[in-house]
């Protein structure tokens, strides 16, 4: 080719930065991320990354686990397990979930990890986006600074509040706005000592990641940053669904977040005390997209949570972020010319939105289960064992090759028709 693809990123996160590097390596695409801080951060709690995520991450980053563990401080771990935490089966073991989890780490090393695969000269920070206009001839934005740029395409990584998804939903974005999934949490990251020292040495002879389900919460640790710290995290229900992004959080709120029958267990008193030892605690609204009519509008298409926010209960928004990398690689990788970028992106929609949709779905049913409020299950540990396999099952169990194929088989249909 003697014009490349111009590709704009919107968006500077662990979506955006994952598709600029799956894109990058194809000579004919050009390839530009802006994002609208002024530094390329991540901020958030910790991720696992499941083997199918490390399989899609392999295909776009060479030996991604040592990748990970060198540059990110990953931990790779044993199976997740689950224990019930409050009332009087608490200390009862629900299951350890899969054979293998992958691995643990945090985001903001992830991230740092990430860019420094990519050239610095196509990273462009403080660059909010005003408007976005498209037309016969591509894709123009409009930056507040000021400035604007123009490409063949643009992907929306830009987050849960994405203004590109706006554009791409169309009519009445609000309709589908993100709103809130019916739960908040509280984190704060401690070294591993005072970790175990507060939740027992029990808790820390296998690296894995532990989840104590119980009545109206659930809380959960697991080992980050080449094992030396730990990753503490209360989630509670939030019967208001109450759309502050951000509370306070003391002592009392978490008292009266927290039945009684939790403190019946091993797990809760440490866990407050490790949550509330930090300058300032704070509570996190937990956010979803329960609907999206669909991820592309021509020359313009939205991937992450810009397309697919989820609760975090299954461990599964990072790693469809980085499947819909692995998608668009592909897809983008396969075409020759500005013309068929459109069929690449009908493609994107057609197979990865049933598949996020699924996992937001599942995801608000694990988070249920999670917190005691599944009328059948509750809280009996085999019940619980049984649902939560069910809820699980389909995440992990994605042939990615045969995703793959059936991108670009469908890409190929919508470019033949």
């Amino acid at each position: 080719m003697t014009n490349q693809i111009r590709i704009g990123i919107v968006g500077g996160g662990l979506a955006g930065i994952t598709v600029a590097i799956a894109l990058v390596k194809h000579p004919h695409v050009d390839v530009q991320v802006y994002e609208s801080a002024p530094k390329f951060i991540e901020r958030g709690a910790g991720i696992g990354l499941s083997p199918i995520t490390l399989e899609a991450l392999g295909d776009i980053i060479p030996s991604a686990v040592d990748f990970l563990k060198t540059h990110a401080g990953a931990v790779e771990i044993d199976a997740a397990r689950l224990v019930v935490g409050s009332g009087p089966g608490a200390g009862t073991l629900i299951s350890d979930l899969g054979v293998a989890a992958g691995v643990t780490l945090n985001r903001a090393p992830l991230l740092q990890a990430l860019l420094s695969l990519l050239p610095g000269n196509m990273l462009h920070a403080a660059k909010r986006v005003r408007s976005l206009e498209q037309s016969d001839s591509g894709v123009t934005v409009a930056f507040e600074d000021g400035t604007d740029a123009h490409f063949d395409a643009v992907i929306g990584a830009d987050g849960i509040f994405s203004s590109i998804r706006n554009f791409v939903v169309g009519e009445k974005p609000e309709k589908y706005a993100a709103s809130p999934a019916g739960w908040w949490d509280c984190r704060h990251l401690v070294p591993f000592e005072k970790a175990k020292t507060a939740l027992g040495d029990e808790s820390f002879k296998v690296d894995r990641q532990y989840a104590w389900l119980g009545d109206g919460a659930a809380m959960l640790h697991g080992i980050v940053e080449n094992g030396t710290m730990v990753q503490c995290i209360i989630a509670v229900i939030d019967k208001n669904l109450s759309t502050d992004r951000k509370r306070k959080v003391t002592r009392q709120v978490l008292q009266d977040a927290l039945p009684a029958s939790w403190y019946e267990g091993t797990v809760a008193k440490g866990m407050v005390e490790l949550i509330l030892d930090q300058e300032d605690p704070k509570g996190y609204a937990i956010w979803e997209h329960k609907f999206t009519p669909t991820y592309a509008n021509n020359q313009v298409c939205i991937v992450g949570d810009a397309a697919h926010t989820t609760s975090p209960w299954q461990s599964a928004g990072a790693g469809m972020a980085i499947e819909d990398a692995f998608i668009l690689g592909h897809l983008l990788g396969d075409i020759s010319s500005v013309q068929e970028v459109n069929a690449a992106f009908r493609a994107f929609d057609a197979l990865r939105r049933p598949r996020c949709q699924r996992v937001i779905d599942t995801g608000r049913k694990t988070g249920h289960l999670f917190c005691g409020q599944d009328e059948v299950a509750g809280l009996d540990a085999r019940k619980l064992n049984e649902s939560l396999g069910q809820t699980f099952a389909h995440v992990g169990s994605l042939n990615l090759e045969s995703h793959k194929n059936d991108a670009l088989k469908t890409m190929r249909a919508f470019l033949a028709s």
